[in-house]
C-alpha cells in the first residue's frame, strides 16, 4: 500500500526508484505507484483518468458514454485507469453546470411481453450510440396516478427526456398529464395531442399477413386477436377485416387472445369444438400462434395441410417451430432509432420541431412453411 504522503502522480514519481509497487496499465506504457488524482487526496477528474490511460479527454468520455466505436484495447486502459484512481463520474455536478444530463427516461407498462421489452432494448441500445443513458420507470397499470408518479421518478434523476410506451388506449389519456416543458416521445401512442409518436404499421402489416392466406386461394380466414385495450391489437383486427372486405370474404370468426401462448391454445380448442370452420388463421402475435398450433396439432389438424396459420412478431423462435411460422416481422430496431432520433431533437432545439411529428415504421411479411394453399385446390 503506498503512502499518504507520496508525492504526484507524474514523471517525477515514475524514475524507476520511485516508492511503493509500480504497476502498469494495460497495453498503456503509462504506470502508477498509486490510486490517487495528480493533485494529492482531491478526487481524481477525467483529465486524470486521460492522462494515466494515455489517451485523450475526449476517448475517455467515449468510453464513459459506451460509444461503439472505440477500440477494445482502448476501452480496457481506460476502465483500468479509473478504477485505479477511484474515479467516480459525478453526474449531479455536470447537470449543474450543462443544465441537463445524458439520461433518457422511459415510463414503460408490462415489459414481460415481447413488443415492449424490445422496444425497451432497442430504446437502450438506440441511446448508447448517442451518448445517452436510461432510466427506466414501470407501472403497473396506465392510470394517470400511476403515470404521473412514474414520470416524477424520473424526473427527480433529472431525465432530459422521456420515452413512453404506451400501448394501450388509455395512454392517450393520460398523457395529456405530461409537463409541457418535458421533451416526450411515445411508443404507439395513438393520437395523442402534441405528442411525438414512433408507431410500426399494425394495419399495414396485417393486411399483408391476410392477403397472403387470400392470394393462396383461402376463403375462410379467422383471426385471433390481442388484448382489447390494446392500440396493436385494434390495428391488427382491422387490417384483416378490411382485407376480407376487399377481396368480398366474411369476417365472422374472431376469437379473444391476450397474447400469452395459453391464450392462443384455447383459441385453437375453441376452433377443434366448432368443427374448425376455416382453412386459414391470422393470429395477433406468434406467441398465441404457437399455443393454436399446438391446440390444433393435438386435435389431429395437420399445419399447413389442413390449416395455414400466421403470426405476429418474428420472434426468434419463430423459424424453429414445427413447421417454421409465417409471421409478421416488427423492426424494433429502427423504432428505437427512430425514437431516439425524435427526442433528441426536441431535446437540442425545443422551438424547432412540432409536437405534431409521426414516424411509421413499415412492417414485413416473412413467408415460411405454416402457410399453403387450402385443402382441395
Amino acid at each position: 500500500m503506498t503512502a499518504l504522503g507520496s508525492p504526484p502522480l507524474d514523471g517525477s514519481a515514475l524514475d524507476g526508484g520511485g516508492r511503493g509497487t509500480h504497476r502498469g496499465l494495460p497495453g498503456s506504457g503509462v504506470v502508477s505507484g498509486r490510486p490517487r488524482s495528480s493533485a494529492g487526496s482531491r478526487p481524481a477528474v477525467m483529465a486524470d483518468v486521460a492522462r494515466l490511460a494515455g489517451v485523450s479527454a475526449q476517448t475517455v468520455s467515449r468510453v464513459l458514454n459506451d460509444h461503439p466505436h472505440v477500440a477494445e484495447e482502448t476501452r480496457t486502459r481506460v476502465h483500468a485507469a479509473m478504477e485505479k484512481l477511484g474515479y467516480r463520474r459525478n453526474l449531479t455536478a455536470r447537470a449543474l453546470v450543462t443544465r441537463r444530463t445524458d439520461t433518457i427516461g422511459v415510463v414503460a407498462f408490462d415489459t414481460g411481453l415481447y413488443g415492449p421489452a424490445s422496444t425497451l432494448f432497442s430504446l437502450e441500445q438506440a441511446a448508447r450510440e448517442r451518448g445517452y443513458h436510461v432510466h427506466v420507470a414501470t407501472v403497473p397499470d396506465l392510470s394517470e396516478r400511476g403515470f404521473s408518479d412514474a414520470v416524477e421518478r424520473l424526473r427527480e434523476h433529472s431525465v432530459s427526456g422521456v420515452v413512453v410506451l404506451a400501448p394501450q388506449r388509455s395512454a392517450v389519456r393520460v398523457m395529456a398529464g405530461l409537463p409541457s416543458d418535458l421533451p416526450a416521445v411515445a411508443v404507439e401512442g395513438g393520437a395523442a395531442p402534441g405528442i411525438t409518436s414512433v408507431v410500426i404499421d399494425q394495419v399495414g402489416g396485417a393486411v399483408q399477413a391476410t392477403r397472403h392466406l387470400v392470394d393462396l386461394g383461402h376463403r375462410r380466414i379467422g383471426h385471433v386477436s390481442g388484448r382489447e385495450d390494446w392500440i396493436e391489437a385494434a390495428a391488427r383486427l382491422q387490417g384483416w377485416q378490411q382485407t376480407l372486405a376487399a377481396a368480398g370474404l366474411p369476417a365472422d370468426t374472431v376469437l379473444p387472445g391476450d397474447w400469452s401462448a395459453r391464450s392462443g391454445y384455447e383459441a385453437g380448442l375453441a376452433l377443434l369444438a366448432a368443427g374448425v370452420p376455416v382453412t386459414g388463421v391470422f393470429v395477433a402475435n406468434d406467441h398465441m400462434a404457437l399455443g393454436m398450433i399446438r391446440a390444433l396439432a393435438e386435435g389431429g389438424v395437420r399445419i399447413p395441410e389442413d390449416v395455414s396459420v400466421v403470426g405476429f412478431d418474428d420472434i426468434a423462435e419463430a423459424e424453429y417451430l414445427r413447421p417454421p411460422l409465417t409471421t409478421v416481422r416488427q423492426d424494433f430496431a429502427e423504432v428505437g432509432r427512430r425514437c431516439v432520433d425524435l427526442l433528441l431533437r426536441r431535446i437540442e432545439d425545443p422551438e424547432g420541431t412540432s409536437g405534431d411529428d409521426a414516424v411509421v415504421v413499415p412492417a414485413a411479411l416473412v413467408v415460411r412453411a405454416s402457410t399453403a394453399a387450402p385443402p382441395g385446390s
